[in-house]
């Protein structure tokens, strides 16, 4: 069966705020002596279409644009010149949708409706995925009614307390101040991840941010286990998900091993073709312990273990089952593990482990967003 080809993420970018700056007076780009770009916007939209899969797409509503108020000759070359210079930075918009109407004409194709935009809602397009980028209320208006999410530029804090009061709930994912901010809040959006994994045995979900903050929400229904999971989005600044409904009136063998297999498949799912990453991390003590964990997102599972339990359990979780949980993590994730604890407490013992874990998750995951390199000499991993 051949592979589905994966749907097709958009920005809809608004033009005036947003790219380019609004006159204060008329509110009209009509003469090149008004064109002056946002600070930022044009190398934040290199780098967006050069590392990042989006199509972009400008979607803006020009006043009566073809009227005598604003004849199309005026508005034409300060346009050109706009598109010249961004495609001289290789940003190109696949469509560029202007509506001409006025506010009091109501008209279908006027943003927030989307009139203009029907092509965009046949199922072609990943439209969860996609994002309106604006400097208005409309352009979190016209997110909500594309069912995509908005980002709005804007540091104006009457129009931010507006957006407040009136924004549909969870549509304006960012309010930025800057280009800055949106260029990295879409490159940090793309590391994560989603798995479910249900079977007779156990029912899972987990969500995985690679470039979260160290969130944790975690519900095995093993305590001991998800204190150590916690360690993992703590200590690796991955914000972390997992709840699991697992058949505990048998043993714990299922839920830790399911748990295992679909963590590591979100890592591997969030990490992506794996370019920029370091690829590569390691090493813990704790009081009377010291855990090596060294670690490699090389493409192929691979577990060294070294290290022994004197007590049958810690916590509420059998020690047989640790070796199991990290064989389980490298077989989905397509990982090297090397993982050696020595010490004399056995609580310290495995908590250095996965603490250890965690900080070489943390070293070998992080990216240089701009590095297109694979790292490996073999082409792929």
């Amino acid at each position: 069966m051949s592979k589905q080809t994966p749907l097709k993420k958009i920005l809809f970018i608004d033009r005036d705020g947003t790219i380019i700056k609004e006159p204060p007076s008329d509110f009209q780009v009509d003469s090149l002596e008004k064109l002056e770009f946002i600070p930022g916007a044009i190398g934040n939209l290199s780098k967006i279409a050069h590392h990042l899969d989006f199509e972009l797409v400008m979607v803006t509503n020009q006043d009566g644009l073809g009227t005598e108020s604003f004849p199309e000759a005026t508005f034409w070359p300060a346009q050109n010149k706009m598109l010249a210079t961004l495609k001289g930075e290789e940003i190109e918009f696949s469509k560029i949708h202007i509506d001409k109407s006025f506010p009091e004409d109501n008209a279908p194709t006027r943003k927030p409706r989307t009139g203009m935009l029907t092509e965009y809602l046949s199922g072609n397009y990943d439209l969860a995925g996609s994002f309106v980028i604006g400097d208005r209320l409309t352009d979190m208006e016209l997110a909500k009614n594309m069912g995509c999410k908005g980002i709005l530029l804007q540091n104006d804090t009457t129009i931010l307390n507006e957006l407040k009061e009136k924004e549909p709930e969870g549509t304006c994912s960012l309010c930025a101040a800057s280009w800055n901010e949106i260029s990295d809040f879409l490159f940090r959006k793309e590391r994560t991840a989603t798995i479910e994994r249900n079977t007779s045995e156990t029912k899972i979900k987990i969500g995985l941010n690679l470039d979260g903050s160290g969130k944790c929400k975690i519900d095995t229904g093993i305590p001991f286990f998800d204190h150590m999971l916690e360690q993992i989005g703590r200590h690796s600044g991955c914000d972390l998900n997992i709840q699991v409904d697992g058949d505990l009136h048998v043993d714990e063998h299922h839920t830790i091993e399911d748990t295992a297999l679909a963590l590591g498949a979100a890592f591997k799912e969030a990490l992506g073709d794996k370019r920029g990453i370091e690829r590569y991390g390691f090493s813990l003590p704790m009081d009377d312990c010291m855990a090596h964990v060294a670690l490699d997102f090389g493409g192929r599972p691979w577990l060294v273990w070294k290290a022994k339990f004197k007590r049958e359990k810690v916590g509420d979780l059998p020690t047989e089952m640790f070796l199991h949980f990290f064989k389980s993590f490298s077989d989905a994730a397509a990982a090297n593990l090397y993982i050696k604890a020595k010490g004399s407490n056995e609580h310290h013992k495995i908590e250095a482990i996965f603490k250890g874990l965690a900080r070489a998750l943390k070293a070998a995951i992080k990216k240089d967003f701009l590095n297109d390199q694979l790292p490996s000499t073999k082409g792929s991993l």
